[in-house]
């Protein structure tokens, strides 16, 4: 099982996957280290912790629209 090291605030982080699955897996984790890091921007330094709970519950919020918009199509 292939294995892929993603980087979120400054934190590495070793996360196994599926094969053929890495670039997959690193661009997701891009995208909450990019979503960490505006949060940054806009509050400044607010700790670790609340910032990636911050930048969950954006992404899951937006999850949650665009499925009820595939919902209502």
């Amino acid at each position: 099982m292939p294995h892929v090291t993603v980087t979120i605030n400054g934190r590495a982080y070793r996360l196994a996957c599926d094969d053929g699955e890495e670039q997959r897996l690193e661009a997701l984790g891009q995208a909450v280290e990019d979503r960490v890091q505006q949060l940054k921007g806009n509050f400044g330094e607010i700790g670790d912790t609340r910032l990636t709970v911050m930048a969950a519950i954006m992404i899951a919020d937006e999850m949650s629209e665009l499925q009820k918009k595939i919902a209502g199509l």
